[in-house]
């Protein structure tokens, strides 16, 4: 189990919000946290705690700058999403991305775009793409939802959908949207399917807010799932301690012989 941290931008800001509430029908954004400090402050320190994989997520029109000094401070060590397509992947990719990631580019009138995420492939390749699956239960089901989590599409998060978009890509990161910066818990049902689905690497998102949260997260999938970590910690205004998640992991990762 590795920590992939997170840088999300908001109106050229790091932020930690509540995802539901950017529907335009939701009324005002929830702001968890709106940080004072530049996304390469955060850049940065991952860098320096050696923290890879994690991810950039521009939520909205207008961070462009901001997700550009974020991967110019941490090149090779972050990947991002948001807005991500066929056409602007490489310069992404140029600017330093180890990764970038798409939702909404291949999920087209609530369903699966298969010409859009061959594109994309085509583009860039399947070893630079991480494919977001980010779901909500409906009906003792999980279903993707894209457009900053507003459209349900009819795509279940499934064993043979997994298996099947596995050749595409390189990761999936997938938020639990119905637990995502609420701060009440990990998503359990879905975090044992996801360990027992999934074949590649696989970042869960949602609800996470103590070391206790964590370690019952390495328990119920066996470590073969990571896990990042936003509203939570102490660096985003919140009671985790950062530090102590980033040592967590590093020990968990070392007992299981990982480096």
């Amino acid at each position: 189990m590795r920590f992939r941290p997170c840088i999300d931008l908001h109106e050229g800001k790091v932020k930690q919000i509540v995802g539901e509430t950017l529907q335009p029908d939701a009324g005002k954004v929830i702001e968890n946290y709106v940080s004072e400090r530049s996304p390469a402050y955060y850049a940065e320190m991952y860098r320096t705690d050696g923290l890879t994989g994690g991810h950039i997520i521009m939520l909205g029109k207008g961070n462009e700058r901001a997700a550009e000094e974020a991967l110019r401070a941490y090149p090779g060590g972050m990947q991002i999403g948001g807005g991500i397509h066929a056409d602007n992947a490489q310069h992404y990719l140029d600017m330093g991305a180890s990764h970038v990631i798409v939702t909404s580019y291949i999920f087209r009138d609530g369903k699966l775009n298969w010409r859009n995420l061959e594109k994309i492939v085509a583009k860039i390749g399947k070893e630079r793409l991480v494919i977001d699956l980010s779901c909500k239960e409906r009906d003792g089901k999980y279903v993707v939802v894209t457009n900053q989590w507003q459209t349900y599409s009819d795509f279940e998060v499934n064993a043979a959908n997994i298996r099947e978009l596995e050749a595409y890509c390189d990761e999936f990161l997938i938020h639990a949207v119905d637990v995502e910066g609420k701060r009440g818990g990990i998503e359990e049902k879905l975090a044992v399917q996801l360990a027992e689905w999934t074949t590649i690497p696989t970042t869960y998102a949602g609800g996470a807010r103590s070391l206790e949260d964590l370690a019952r997260f390495r328990e119920i999938t066996g470590g073969r799932l990571d896990i990042t970590i936003g509203s939570a910690l102490d660096i985003f205004g919140g009671q985790l301690s950062y530090r102590e998640v980033v040592e967590f992991c590093r020990a968990d990762r070392a007992g299981h012989g990982f480096g």
